[in-house]
Formats: C-alpha cells, structure tokens, sequence
C-alpha cells in the first residue's frame, strides 16, 4: 500500500490541536454552546482525545484534537496517530496548535497510522487523511513512510511468501525502480567466491542460500548497509522449541530495515554511493545441515567453532561484513535480529545498537529522539573479546554463559570489520508484540529513521 498525504482541493475539516495546558484559555473564548459540548464530553485535551464540533443541526464543522502535556508526550509516541484513528473518515486539515518542533514527527505518525497489512483479508482500512501542513517537507515525509511500510510489509509476509528467492525479486524490483545495480551469488557459486559461512547456514535448505548485492549512486561518500536475512529459522540442529519458533518469518527483519532504508535514500536522491548487502538463507534441518562442533572457516580466513546452529545470524552476516571491508567504505552499518539478549536488556521497543566513534553515537541518539525512532548506545565492551575465543579455532559462536550475549554478538561481527574505522551495529526486534499508535502489531522498522535523519550529519552531506 501506499502511504500519502491528502490531495489539495479536496474538501477539508479544520482541525484544532490543543495542549492540555493551553485548554482553559482556548475554551474561554468559545461560545457557550461549545463549553457545554466539552463539559458534557469530558474533553480536556488529554492526550488523544478527540472532540467533533457540531453546528446547531449536528453537522460537524470542526475536530479538536488533545496532544496532552509535554511530561505525557515523552511516555509515548505520535499522539497525532493517536487521535487519528478515532476521527470520522474524513479528510482534516490542521489550522492551528502544531507546534514546529512536533509537526514533522507528528504528520508522520498520521502517515503510518494508515498502514495495514491486508493481504490476506478481504477488507481493506479506511483511515482519516490529513492535508500535509505548508511547513513540512511532503515529499520526505512521505518517502519515509512508505519505506517504513516496505519494511513492515517484508516482515509481515510468511516465510513460504518471503523466501530467499522472493526477497532476492523484492531487491531487483525496488533496483530497477531506482536504476539501482543489483547481482546475487546463489548456491554453490557461494563457495566458489568465499563466501562459506553464508553456504554452510543456507545450505539444507531446499531454496538455495544467495548474496544479494545492491549498488546505487556515483557521487558522496560510500555506504554499505549489511542486513541478516534469515527468512525463517528453525534453529537448525538446535532446534527451537515451537514456542520460539513461532515468530521466525520476522529473522530476515535486518534485510527488510536495510532495504526499507535504501528505498528511502534512493527516493529522496541522497549524495551517497550506496551498497546493499543480504546473506538471504533459511536455517534448516536436513541431512546436509551444518552441525554442531563443526569448524567453519570465513571470508576473512578466521575459523569459526560452531557450539550452536541457532546462532547462525553472525555466521552468514560476517561473510557479508568482509566483503563490505574489502571496499573500505566510510560507513557499514549492519542491521540483524541477533540476540534475545538485547530484548531482555532494552525491551522490545528500544534498539541498541554499537559504535566506536562517540561523536557518531551521539548524533544517531539524537536523531532517534528527533525522530521518535528510539535507539540506545551500547558498549564493544573489549574485556569481553576473551569470551569469543574458541579451544580449537579462532572464533565461538556462541560461548558459554549466557551473560552479555547482545554485546558479545557485536564483538564477534567486529571481528570481520578491520580496515573500515566507521562500524555501527544495530541488534534490532523487528516487531510490535501489541497495537500501539501508528504501530499496528507485527513487523516494524527500527533505527532506518534514525540513520536517515543522522547521515546529513554523519558524512557531512
């Protein structure tokens, strides 16, 4: 689906946002008709409230719209959204009570809250559309929020629906719509041009494992954009319990964000040259799968001990970081549904994510904010290096213990980024567990928005 403002000329609703502290001078002023209408709905312009204001026949003539209190603003997000969902289907336009610094944030959320995943239902949303705001950048906005909805819409689909093959189709055609380069290395091809950790994850599966490379851009500073694309684990040999198994379509979550990001970066024209990288495989069982103990010997030469074939993301994404250093690019950044670690130490909703550099972590912390898209720094925390090492090869890819496992998995893919000084890892979720606004419950991107709104900063663009 596409996500987009309403059309000029259409016949509009005005609409009025009031803060909650703004209320009582605002309501003063109105006539006593409307007093009464507010007293008797009990609207005080908390957040998310919604009051339709009738004419002395009961024809709306207006909507006021609550954005609550600064201090309630910070516990949640898009209170716009909020409202929105609860607004007649109409088209509304915003005549006063947007402040400058939420306009941005807050028509965006408008936008997402329009999204559904329909596919396999017959009826289809229909949602409140909102006039774009003369102050906001209408284009941006909405190039934002259709990347978002790719990047749901990946992960929303079953594994038998986004297999390698379908997501390798979904990168060709978003390349042909930007005259993007886009080459895949499939099957055995795989060993023949190292790439031997990606082969040895994918390879029982009957949908052979591939790299899917994507380049665009002539001009700026040289971006690579690693995503896990898992399209469904099983655990492999370790097999997960059916309870965890559950949810792994949203495993290729790190290929959708990327891909989501790219689309982004290609639409709004930003001066980068840009490179895609996917390791695209479905970890699973079979005779031929790869076993616990085995010794696996990477791209970049290091030999990796496999002690657990569920932990096969690090695997298949290091194959991809080494041939992303080869090029020395000034940025990779990986993204992955890596860890549970991460989810037990941030929740579900918050990404961290690890860099060296502190003047790069504080701008993509600020971004987020910026964009309510919240991230969190963690630490390469370097006393940890000692619990990657293996008795017999070079790398375990999953040491005993259990503890710090977000950060030990950071280490691990740190390992395969040697001649790039620019190194962010994102260890992100990919799902809303429960409806929220402007985020329906199932696939969600996490950390694109934050990077786009960074990059101007970052490469100094």
């Amino acid at each position: 689906m596409t996500l987009c403002f309403a059309k000029e000329g259409t016949e509009v609703v005005p609409l009025i946002l009031l803060e909650e502290t703004d209320f009582n001078g605002w309501l003063v002023n109105q006539p006593t008709s409307i007093q009464n209408w507010c007293e008797v709905h009990n609207f005080k312009a908390e957040l998310g409230q919604v009051l339709i204001l009738p004419d002395l026949e009961g024809n709306m003539t207006s909507a006021v719209v609550g954005i609550g209190t600064a201090k309630a603003r910070e516990k949640g997000r898009f209170a716009l959204a909020k409202a929105a969902s609860k607004l007649p289907k109409k088209t509304f336009e915003i005549i006063s009570g947007l402040p400058d610094e939420l306009a941005e944030v807050e028509c965006l959320g408008w936008l997402l809250s329009q999204y559904t995943f329909s596919r396999y239902r017959q009826c289809q949303k229909e949602c409140a559309t909102l006039i774009a705001p003369d102050c906001l950048d209408r284009e941006r906005l909405e190039a934002v929020a259709n990347g978002e909805a790719l990047i749901r819409d990946l992960i929303n689909l079953p594994a038998s629906e986004m297999s390698p093959v379908a997501l390798e189709d979904v990168v060709r055609s978003i390349g042909k719509r930007f005259d993007a380069d886009v080459q895949s290395t499939v099957g055995e091809d795989l060993l023949s041009n190292n790439f031997p950790m990606i082969h040895a994850v994918g390879r029982a599966s009957d949908i052979p494992p591939r790299l899917i490379d994507l380049t665009w851009g002539t001009q700026g500073p040289a971006v690579v954009l690693v995503g896990k694309g898992v399209c469904f684990d099983t655990g492999g040999l370790n097999l997960k319990p059916g309870g965890s198994m559950g949810l792994m379509k949203k495993d290729m979550a790190g290929a959708a964000t990327v891909l989501g990001l790219a689309q982004m970066i290609m639409g709004l024209e930003v001066k980068v040259c840009l490179r895609v990288l996917i390791p695209a495989v479905e970890n699973s069982v079979s005779g031929n799968a790869f076993r616990p103990k085995d010794i696996l010997t990477s791209r970049k030469g290091l030999t990796v001990e496999v002690n657990n074939t569920d932990a096969e993301g690090r695997l298949i994404l290091a194959d991809a970081l080494a041939l992303a250093d080869d090029a020395k690019p000034d940025l990779i950044v990986s993204m992955a549904t890596l860890t549970g670690a991460a989810r037990a130490a941030v929740g579900t909703d918050l990404v961290p994510f690890y860099c060296d550099n502190d003047y790069d972590a504080e701008i993509i912390m600020r971004s987020g904010n910026r964009v309510s898209d919240p991230v969190w720094r963690m630490p390469f925390y370097e006393p940890y290096e000692e619990v990657l090492e293996s008795g017999i090869a070079d790398l375990d890819n999953a040491p005993a213990g259990g503890f710090a496992g977000s950060i030990v998995a950071a280490l691990f893919l740190r390992r395969f980024v040697e001649h790039t000084t620019r190194f962010v890892h994102f260890d992100i979720y990919g799902w809303q567990p429960k409806q929220a606004p402007a985020r329906p419950q199932g696939g969600i991107g996490q950390g694109a928005r934050a990077l786009l709104d960074a990059f101007p900063d970052l490469l100094d663009l």
